[in-house]
Formats: structure tokens, sequence, C-alpha cells
């Protein structure tokens, strides 16, 4: 079992920035893909970003999102600059053990986390 636990989130302006930290309790973190997604009130959740051994990314944050990781710490951070009032949601990290193919699905990924509020005002 992996647990998973973000932290960064907050309001800010449109145009202005924030960081979003998840920390995973497993000695092989290194092993997992990372990803982000993102659900506001009656929406599904959305892929944003995973991180295995390669990025990739939603067409709508390509460009101002960057995610990545540091297996020392067993932290996956989501920078988040040009920030939009429509980013505002609640955020989660989520894990899958590494596969051969790059998921962006959320019924791939095995651990999610509690979220973290992002508000976006303009």
């Amino acid at each position: 079992q992996v647990q998973l636990v973000e932290s960064g989130g907050g309001l800010v302006q449109a145009g202005g920035s924030l960081r979003l930290s998840c920390v995973a309790s497993t000695r092989a973190f290194g092993r997992y893909a990372m990803g982000w997604f993102r659900q506001t009130p009656g929406k599904e959740r959305e892929f944003v970003a995973v991180i295995d051994w390669r990025t990739y990314y939603a067409d709508s944050v390509k460009g101002r999102f960057t995610i990545s990781r540091d297996n020392a710490k067993n932290t996956v951070y989501l920078q988040m600059n040009s920030l939009k009032p429509e980013d505002t949601a609640v955020y989660y990290c989520a894990a899958y053990y590494a596969k051969p193919v790059t998921m962006s699905n959320d019924y791939d990924y095995d651990y999610w986390g509690q979220g973290t509020q992002v508000t976006v005002s303009s």
C-alpha cells in the first residue's frame, strides 16, 4: 500500500503560479509512475500530467505546467505557471507501478492522495 499526501494548493490570481507537492510512502518510489489529475464539481476527473521515464501532459496545460520528481525525497511536483480561472479544481496525486506504456486514464492508477484545492481568481 502506498500513501500519497499532497500539499501546496491555495488561492492565486490569474497569471500567477503555484507548486504542488506529493510525498509517497514507499521505498520503491522510483519504480512508480506518478501523475496529477484534477476535478471540479459535477465533472469527471481530468488527467493533467504524468512522469515515469518521460513526461506527458494534457493539451490544456502543456507549456504552462511542469511535472518533475525527486526520487531521493519520494516527492513529485507540479509547477503551475500562467494559471487561468479554468485551472480551478481539486488536484490529486496518483501512482501506478511502472508499466511499459505511460498511462493517462484514472482507472490505470492504483493509489490516490486526498487532493488539494487550487483556486484561480480572475
